[in-house]
């Protein structure tokens, strides 16, 4: 277990861990393992990235969950808030990569962190954090969850945590009537509001980034980090609007860079970095996650980070 009872980590993230498969190209098909799950990536890019770091989930009591836990363990992710449930499984999901893009298949229905609930959350540990991740992902795989991402919300408000909030829009997992409808009422609730371009735009039928800009700050959002893959951030809240260009990298694997880009910009938030600059940041680390294959492996180190800024100057 990272850290000590006496000394909760400066930030949290509340989700769904999933065991990663992610295609491999060669001329026999190959799926190498990894790690994946949002809000878990986010744990470990915040970890990566110098901050204290704790996650809130549920696993069940098999290999893939002990896998988990090893992984949190090595990149120094507090595990107090994991729990288990033994009569449910760890999630599993596989990506394939096409022409077009990353493919993802998921194997989650039923999963122990699907069925986490309000009195699951650990007493004390939310009010005590400084920040507090959430993500659309865990609104979407059950009611349940759904609800205990709303008690969450209500502890760090209650301790005086900020909150940041990434919608990561699956349309697979819930009709985008409902997912709208949900995330729209997050959104006011959080001091960060990250949503992709993509994600933006299938929420408010507009393609223009400003005009998405607008229309979430008319909604009640307070600072948002709009992220555009290669064509970097557009950074805003009520007073002024940043745009943070994109990096020129040689892209392999897109999974997991907008979770990379969360846990980045979060650490640098709690080490005292405004957000314009937090975003800079983060935009550096996520362009470099997609030069490898899967989420969690290809997070880069600080170093790296400030090289590619030092470059791109």
């Amino acid at each position: 277990m990272a850290g000590s009872e006496a000394t909760p980590p400066a930030i949290l993230a509340l989700g769904e861990p999933m065991l990663e498969f992610n295609q491999t190209p060669g001329e026999q098909e190959r799926y190498l393992q990894g790690f994946g799950g949002d809000t878990s990536n986010f744990c470990v890019a915040a970890a990566r990235h110098g901050s204290s770091v704790g996650y809130i989930t549920r696993l069940g009591r098999d290999a893939f969950g002990q896998q988990f836990l090893e992984l949190w363990q090595r990149e120094g992710v507090d595990i107090r808030g994991v729990g288990f449930d033994p009569d449910a499984h760890t999630g599993i999901y596989f990506v394939t990569h096409t022409d077009t893009g990353h493919v993802f298949t998921y194997f989650r229905a039923g999963s122990a962190a699907s069925r986490l609930r309000p009195q699951d959350l650990p007493p004390g540990l939310i009010e005590a954090t400084r920040y507090l991740h959430v993500s659309g992902i865990s609104q979407a795989i059950s009611n349940s969850a759904c609800d205990t991402v709303f008690s969450a919300l209500e502890r760090a408000h209650s301790g005086g945590a900020k909150v940041s909030y990434d919608p990561n829009l699956r349309l697979k997992l819930w009709p985008l009537a409902r997912a709208k409808a949900i995330i729209e009422a997050t959104m006011p609730l959080a001091d960060y509001f990250l949503p992709s371009l993509e994600d933006a735009q299938t929420l408010t039928g507009l393609d223009d980034p400003r005009a998405i800009i607008e229309y979430f700050l008319a909604r009640g959002a307070k600072a948002i980090a709009l992220k555009q893959g290669g064509d970097g951030v557009l950074v805003a809240d009520s007073k002024e609007r940043t745009r943070i260009k994109g990096h020129t990298v040689t892209v392999v694997d897109a999974t997991g860079a907008g979770d990379c880009f969360d846990g980045a910009l979060i650490a640098r938030l709690c080490a005292g970095d405004t957000l314009v600059e937090a975003a800079r940041y983060a935009n550096g680390a996520a362009a470099l996650t997609t030069t490898g294959f899967g989420a969690v492996a290809p997070i880069p180190p600080p170093d790296a980070v400030h090289s590619i800024l030092k470059n791109s100057a």
